[in-house]
Parts: structure tokens; C-alpha cells; sequence
């Protein structure tokens, strides 16, 4: 075993083909040499995904990413990044290179990422393959924040609740957050200022859902999050800490003083639900927390 470990390590070393893995914070864990020259890496350093593209679209290089802004792209990225177990997209890097990108991960949310060159192939070829990732993208993305879109989380409320129906086991719960009163800040502020809080909530929520969760807006000023193989206490502790982000939250210079909240509904997968009963569920516990007060989480228990 030891020979063939020592094998595998220098002939993933030696590939052209990019080969990296992340863990389940989205960390890297090893990178080839492929994968480190292409995205301008030193031995030895493990950056944040978010991180690694933040600090390369600083120095013009590493991927391209021609957007006007570019954190609403890293927001808009992950809500894609590791949510599937296999996703298979193409991207070009700096320099003109152009690489067919598979990323695959495991139950336990790490990710293997493997890049070939494909250059060589056509320039139309490319751009008609790019058109048609591009059109996903935009089937799934909510176009104000980035993030996942209602159809997008709908089809992820299904899968999670057709996974316990076919094997017969599994866990799960979902939480659906409404922005506390929210029309007055339209009202008093503006639709804009009511389209930044929605933005300023995006951004705030999304780093802390892990990568196997799914966060996304469902209309309005509701979003949505998805939490498999998570217990009720475990998707509760999450959601705390998504109020307190909110609630600290000071997001409009021009109003120092202005903050928001947010309510939740959480509640649990239990066996024989349907997505419209588990949402229902959730949704009838984000009314108990609104009616309590707001700025609260309420559960549905069975």
C-alpha cells in the first residue's frame, strides 16, 4: 500500500491534468502541481475557495471573472459550489487557457476537483457549451441577490424529502426566514434601500450555511434554507447564529443607526412528509415566531 501511495502521489504531481481537494469549509487541502501553477499557489498554502478567488481577481489573474460585482459573484458561486455530487462546467483562466472543470463530493461535503485543458478545441464549440451553462445558471439564480432562486430550492426540497422516501431513512430539516418589516423599510427608505437590506441579508446568511446546506430566496423578502442529514438542535444552532449576523448588522452609511431583523420557521423531516408538508409545517412556525414577537426562531414539532 505504501508503493502505491507513493505512485499515485507522484503521478498526480506529474499530470497536466489539475487535480484539487477541499474539505467541507471549503478549504484546500492539496492542490497538484497543475492545479497550484494554474491558480498561482505556493507549497504549502491553504486558502479559503472565496479567499483563493478574492486575493488572484485582485492580481488579474487566476480565473476570469468579468462581472461588475464581483463579491455579488462569489454569493451567486456558492450557492452552487458542492451542492450536487457531481457537476461538470467549463471556465478559462487568465493567459487564454481553457479547462473542462468537474468537481465531486462526498456525503460529508469535501470536494475533489479535476481540470483538463481543452483548449484545442473549437472557439465556437466552447462559446455554444458556455451559452448553455450560462442558461442554467439562470434558470437556478435569483436575479436580485445571486443566490439560489424558489425553482432552484423547490427541486432541492424534493430531492431531500424523495431520498427518505426511497431509502427509508435519513434526516433533515428546513427553515424559511422572512425580514421583519420589511414593507416599512420600502415605505420609509425606498424600493432600492429595500433592494440593498435584501442584498445585505444574502451576504450575511451565506457564509454561514455549510456547503451541503442550500440558501436561497423564495419571493419577496422570503428566503429559504435547506439542511440535510441535520438534526432539529443542529439546523437551530445554525439559524441562531444567522439572527445574531442580522441583528448586529448596521448595513446603510447614510443611516448609521438603522438595523433589521429577520423571523424563522424551522421544522423537521419526519417520515411519510411530502415537500408541501414540510414547507407547510415551516411556514406555520415562521407564523408563530412573527406572532410572538418577530426577531425569533419557532419550531414545529409533530
Amino acid at each position: 500500500m505504501d508503493d502505491i501511495a507513493a505512485s499515485l502521489a507522484s503521478l498526480t504531481d506529474d499530470t497536466e491534468v489539475l487535480i484539487a481537494l477541499y474539505d467541507h469549509d471549503d478549504r484546500l487541502r492539496y492542490a497538484n502541481r497543475a492545479f497550484r501553477s494554474t491558480f498561482h499557489l505556493d507549497d504549502g498554502e491553504t486558502p479559503l475557495w472565496p479567499d483563493l478567488m478574492r486575493r488572484n481577481q485582485a492580481l488579474g489573474r487566476g480565473t476570469v471573472i468579468s462581472v461588475p460585482d464581483f463579491e455579488a459573484w462569489v454569493v451567486s458561486a456558492q450557492s452552487r459550489r458542492g451542492k450536487v455530487p457531481f457537476r461538470a462546467f467549463e471556465t478559462d483562466v487568465v493567459g487564454g487557457r481553457w479547462l473542462w472543470m468537474t468537481e465531486t463530493v462526498d456525503r460529508n461535503g469535501w470536494m475533489l476537483c479535476i481540470a483538463n485543458d481543452i483548449t484545442h478545441l473549437r472557439a465556437d464549440e466552447r462559446t455554444l457549451r458556455q451559452d448553455r451553462d450560462f442558461a442554467l445558471k439562470a434558470s437556478q439564480t435569483d436575479e436580485l441577490t445571486g443566490i439560489s432562486n424558489r425553482r432552484y430550492m423547490m427541486s432541492k426540497l424534493e430531492e431531500m424529502v424523495q431520498r427518505q422516501a426511497t431509502v427509508g431513512a435519513g434526516r433533515g430539516c428546513i427553515c424559511i426566514l422572512d425580514i421583519d418589516f420589511f414593507k416599512g423599510i420600502n415605505d420609509l427608505y425606498g424600493h432600492q434601500t429595500g433592494d440593498d437590506i435584501l442584498l445585505d441579508f444574502a451576504r450575511r446568511v451565506h457564509p454561514v450555511v455549510r456547503r451541503h446546506d442550500c440558501f436561497g430566496r423564495i419571493g419577496g423578502e422570503e428566503f429559504m434554507l435547506i439542511f440535510p442529514e441535520t438534526t432539529l438542535p443542529e439546523g437551530r444552532k445554525i439559524v441562531d447564529r444567522v439572527l445574531d449576523k442580522v441583528r448586529t448588522a448596521r448595513p446603510l452609511p447614510s443611516a448609521p443607526q438603522f438595523f433589521y431583523t429577520c423571523s424563522a420557521g424551522i421544522a423537521v423531516l419526519e417520515p411519510g412528509d411530502t415537500a408541501r408538508s414540510l414547507y407547510s409545517r415551516a411556514d406555520a412556525a415562521l407564523y408563530e415566531a412573527k406572532h410572538a414577537g418577530r426577531d425569533r426562531i419557532a419550531a414545529s414539532l409533530r
